[in-house]
């Protein structure tokens, strides 16, 4: 029997906000807000170790190998011991890593510092995520578009404030302060945190970490073929307007923003526009928009319209990768966090790899082709919106 009450009832518009629901966002608020933090801090860290470009690009691949080493571990942990616990577990180790990296003074032990903080940033994600589908099923309601949006308000709030702390107060008392800001929100978030019990098919699915139902593949492919976009976006963006549409240095960083202010503007907006049109359609129309804005990022005549193409592609890509992870911990028969360790490894692959390559391509074909060639990405994940129903049990 379905017990729910309609979406305009009083019970239900008491229930939108939870103590669950502002625990699990704030740990997004707090992973967010360190991965920010650490964006500034990379030009001293490079020079503290004397880093060059090739060797820098390294580390920074480091810390993409810590993620997707540590993301199907937390998965296998979430299905023995649930997500608040992984979670909450994460988090506290994640907490000192900003230090360790201010403070290392070799290359070894720099590698070994940003290996756990990607490691410690991957496992808290995949756990963070596994939570907020947890709450999905206990609210009956959809809430991880917003629980990605705190991410993104995290991850400006620790970028756009770092350059200016590192500057005034220097690197350590920023890192200390970063640290006991992190710490705080940790605090707030301990005890509101949805206890959830390990997943009963544990026994099952809690030791083989890769599953054998292509379900959980095919959404790491929709994840996947999202997040390219993004990772071209924040690291190309910039570079494509100045380079190939002589745009000056202020307007070429409104790449990003323009990308990331309508991306976290529709993440806040994306659970109510998910309830009342459920997963699929969302998905539908979000992809449609998302292909129009790469196409008008490639076609641009003009730094206007690129610009205008990147906040498009912010709003169409903004909720389909919180439907994937949705889905993805919430397929039949499976611990949730197997499920999402898949979907999160393979589509934040997609941030940490594909740029190096998109760089190697446009040296022979120019960042426009590229830009637009991103579109066909966009276009399997329309083509794949049918398993978004999955994100839709939480509300069963």
């Amino acid at each position: 029997m379905d017990t729910r009450a309609p979406l305009n009832s009083p019970i239900r518009s008491e229930k939108f906000i939870t103590r669950e629901r502002v625990g699990v966002s704030l740990l997004f608020l707090m992973n967010g807000f360190m991965v920010g933090a650490w964006a500034p801090k990379i030009p001293e860290f490079a020079s503290r170790l004397s880093l060059d470009e090739g060797a820098l690009g390294l580390m920074i691949l480091t810390f993409g190998l810590g993620s997707i080493v540590m993301m199907p571990l937390a998965g296998s942990q979430i299905a023995r011991f649930g997500s608040s616990q992984v979670s909450k577990w994460t988090a506290v180790l994640l907490t000192p890593t900003l230090l360790f990296l201010t403070w290392v003074g070799g290359i070894w032990t720099g590698a070994i510092a940003i290996f756990l903080f990607g490691g410690l940033i991957g496992a808290m994600d995949v756990a963070m995520n596994a939570n907020a589908v947890s709450v999905e099923k206990r609210m009956r309601r959809a809430i991880m578009s917003s629980c990605h949006a705190f991410w993104s308000l995290g991850g400006l709030i620790g970028s756009s404030t770092g350059g200016f702390l590192i500057e005034h107060i220097g690197v350590s008392a920023h890192a200390i302060l970063v640290t006991a800001l992190a710490a705080l929100m940790i605090v707030a978030a301990w005890r509101t945190v949805l206890h959830d019990a390990p997943h009963p098919d544990e026994g099952h699915h809690g030791k083989s970490r890769l599953p054998l139902s292509p379900l959980p593949w095919l959404l790491g492919i929709m994840a996947l073929f999202c997040m390219i976009p993004e990772g071209a976006i924040l690291d190309w963006g910039a570079l494509y307007l100045r380079n190939e549409l002589a745009a000056s240095v202020t307007l070429s960083g409104f790449a990003f923003a323009a990308f990331s202010l309508t991306m976290a503007a529709m993440r806040f907006a994306g659970d109510l526009i998910r309830d009342r049109f459920g997963a699929v359609m969302t998905l539908r129309v979000c992809s449609v928009i998302a292909i129009l804005g790469l196409l008008l990022i490639g076609f641009a005549e003009n730094t206007a319209m690129a610009i205008a193409g990147f906040a498009l592609t912010g709003i169409g890509i903004s909720n389909i990768v919180p439907i994937a992870f949705s889905a993805a911990g919430n397929l039949p028969g499976m611990a949730p966090g197997v499920g999402l360790s898949v979907v999160t490894t393979m589509g934040y692959s997609g941030i940490l790899v594909a740029p190096s390559a998109i760089g190697f391509i446009a040296e022979h074909t120019g960042l426009a082709v590229i830009f637009a060639a991103l579109s066909i990405l966009i276009a399997v994940a329309l083509l794949l919106s049918p398993l978004a129903r999955h994100a839709d049990n939480a509300h069963h």
